[in-house]
């Protein structure tokens, strides 16, 4: 199949929209941390340190893009890589909305190629839950010198542990969908696809492929993780690899949890905070912050905007 990726004139607007609006208020935080503060943050990093920072950004979607493959496969959806790797870089466009929820933009977008939305949102479920998981697994490197964050640590183990256990439960999702076949109303409709898009998910997390997803996700999110730690220490922060793993991790994992969009707020927080916890400067907490989430969270969204601007226009 050929066809082009689709969105009519005003969703594409609405979309180009929502992530000007997200990045508007980015800078806003950026300019209250001191602007100034990142510029000269980056110098100190150098070219070479954020070069490397978004070598490993990509390393980061491209170990997630290969996941996303064998969820596909999976679910029996066999895409040539050229057109997958397209729709799930489009996807990143969205990654400033809540829960990064947007990113089921993808959904839309694998339609015209025979894709079914179940699938396709079974397939956006299971990298969010593979992600949840992958984060919390990545904090528990400094859960012992970090107590205080248990609560947020276990938090995300728990919803990640609960949710594989309700996906197990194949017959108890049938014996729900059984009442839901012949009713109508928009409530029995909604509940009734949500159980479709779980079942499907089921197929995303036998014993072999959760295992390889889990081992992707810790790849993808160790390797921004690492790059979070070349900057600190291109900034002259003097922090073990073991600090910026869990810190990095658990920022991602207060962001997931906070349902902001893209972890917007939360993350950062959580960044800062035990940044400034560690004996850094508060101005070089907020620029390390504002430097890496610019390396990795917007790195990822301009990529987003690109890939589905390209495809709109037939590239």
């Amino acid at each position: 199949m050929s066809q082009a990726l689709h969105l009519s004139g005003w969703r594409y607007r609405a979309l180009i929209l929502s992530v000007l609006l997200a990045a508007a208020g980015y800078l806003g935080f950026s300019l209250w941390g001191g602007w100034a503060e990142v510029v000269r943050a980056a110098a100190r990093v150098g070219a070479s340190g954020i070069g490397l920072a978004l070598l490993l950004a990509l390393a980061n979607y491209g170990l997630r893009f290969l996941r996303w493959q064998l969820y596909l496969g999976a679910l029996g959806q066999r895409l040539a890589w050229r057109p997958s790797l397209r729709i799930y870089l489009a996807g990143f466009a969205l990654t400033t909305t809540p829960g990064k929820a947007g990113e089921a933009l993808r959904g839309v977008l694998l339609k015209p190629w025979g894709v079914p939305y179940a699938q396709s949102f079974a397939a956006f479920f299971s990298e969010r839950l593979s992600d949840l998981c992958a984060v919390a697994l990545l904090a528990l490197f400094g859960l012992g010198r970090h107590p205080d964050a248990r609560p947020l640590i276990v938090a995300g183990l728990v919803l990640g542990l609960v949710c594989l256990a309700a996906l197990s439960q194949g017959r108890l999702l049938e014996r729900l969908l059984a009442p839901l076949g012949g009713t109508s109303g928009r409530l029995a409709t909604l509940t009734r696809q949500a159980l479709w898009v779980l079942q499907a998910a089921r197929r995303c997390h036998r014993p072999g492929l959760l295992l390889a997803a889990t081992l992707l996700g810790l790849l993808a999110w160790g390797a921004e993780a690492l790059a979070f730690y070349g900057v600190l220490r291109g900034m002259g922060a003097q922090v073990p690899l073991a600090f910026a793993l869990f810190v990095y991790a658990l920022a991602m994992l207060a962001g997931a949890l906070s349902f902001m969009p893209g972890g917007l707020g939360g993350a950062e927080a959580v960044m800062v905070a035990l940044l400034a916890w560690q004996g850094m400067a508060a101005a070089d907490a907020i620029a390390a912050t504002v430097l890496i989430r610019l390396a990795t969270l917007w790195f990822a969204v301009g990529i987003g905007v690109l890939a589905l601007s390209g495809s709109r226009s037939g590239r």
